[in-house]
């Protein structure tokens, strides 16, 4: 589905942004760009959608095309072709892949990061190995579910609560099961440990058949990106900026009870059907960082991770110098200045 957001006069448009906008004295683009943006419609790609409904784009002149995708791979394919300039993804395995292979891609942006306390998501435990399974070293050799299989999201966070045991993933059965089968397979002792997430695990634990084993596996990380292909980052630098500039102010507007406002609401139900205000009131708040930095370390832990566990097609490390540019957002920052001053 497609979603173009009307123009509205400058003025409008800064009234809709509030004090954020009026902290930049950046002008918009004349004559105005248009952007081409894939997102695959999930809640951490929200600076986009209060950017996109909020009027922020249109006061510095870019003209948004917004289009939902499935998947990231049909971003990433967009973005390849030429259709496409900026993509919401998650980085995967295949991501990683793909720029040790030449794939012309940058991150420019990041998208929300996990709690940095209380996540929803965690690693469960049978409950009737709680006795019996005191620490993750005791789980050598047992069965545990990700969903995802190799190379997921899943499969990391597996690793990262593994290795607070002394394990790695090959140390125990690991194995692939969606995420709504998990519950179940509790009850049935198929598995004896998995990572959840909402709402999920609260399913296994209220039927009484996992309780939570470890919890905040991987606090403050980016799990998903804005990334820009490279022909856009190259060649319309200025477009590129006022962008990141955008999604900063975004992110600004969406701090503390901000975040459930009336106007960040009907952004956000705009962008992912799915959503309802119930869930979204009910939801642990994901991190929207009001100065939008990229966290390089998290990202190089990730692709360590994934490399080391032979999930990759290769086997140097990937230069995240070569696959990050935060000029772009570095350039935003200096317009508006550190949150809080």
């Amino acid at each position: 589905m497609r979603i173009v957001r009307s123009l509205v006069p400058l003025v409008i448009a800064l009234a809709l942004a509030g004090v954020a906008s009026a902290q930049s004295a950046v002008e918009p683009l004349s004559p105005r760009e248009t952007v081409r943006v894939a997102y695959v419609p999930i809640s951490k790609f929200a600076t986009l959608y209060v950017a996109a409904d909020r009027g922020l784009f249109d006061a510095y002149g870019l003209d948004m095309e917004i289009n939902r995708v499935a998947s990231g791979t049909e971003a990433i394919a967009f973005l390849e072709q030429g259709q496409i300039d900026v993509g919401g993804i998650a980085i995967v395995v295949s991501v990683w892949n793909g720029w040790a292979q030449g794939l012309d891609l940058r991150v420019i942006a990041p998208g929300a990061l996990e709690p940095f306390e209380d996540s929803p998501t965690k690693l469960m435990l049978r409950t009737d190995l709680a006795d019996e399974i005191g620490d993750i070293a005791d789980l050598r050799g047992r069965t545990v579910a990700v969903a995802g299989g190799p190379g997921s999201g899943g499969e990391y966070l597996a690793a990262k609560a593994l290795e607070r045991g002394g394990l790695t993933i090959f140390d125990v059965n690991l194995v692939n099961v969606a995420n709504p089968d998990i519950p179940l397979s509790f009850e049935s002792g198929a598995i004896d440990a998995a990572i959840l997430g909402s709402p999920f695990a609260e399913q296994a634990e209220a039927s009484g058949g996992a309780v939570p084993f470890a919890e905040d596996l991987a606090p403050g990380l980016m799990t998903v990106a804005f990334v820009g292909s490279g022909r856009f980052v190259q060649e319309r630098p200025e477009v590129a900026q006022r962008f990141a500039l955008a999604l900063l102010e975004a992110s600004r507007l969406m701090q503390g009870d901000d975040f459930l406002s009336p106007a960040n609401l009907d952004a956000y139900l705009t962008y992912v059907p799915n959503a309802t205000v119930e869930s979204l009131r009910a939801d642990t708040r994901l991190i929207f960082d009001p100065d939008q930095q990229i966290p390089v370390d998290g990202l190089a832990d990730v692709e360590r991770t994934h490399r080391e566990n032979g999930r990759t097609a290769y086997e140097t490390p990937i230069d995240l110098g070569a696959v990050v540019d935060p000029s772009f957002m570095d350039w935003a920052l200096e317009q508006l200045g550190a949150y809080g001053e």
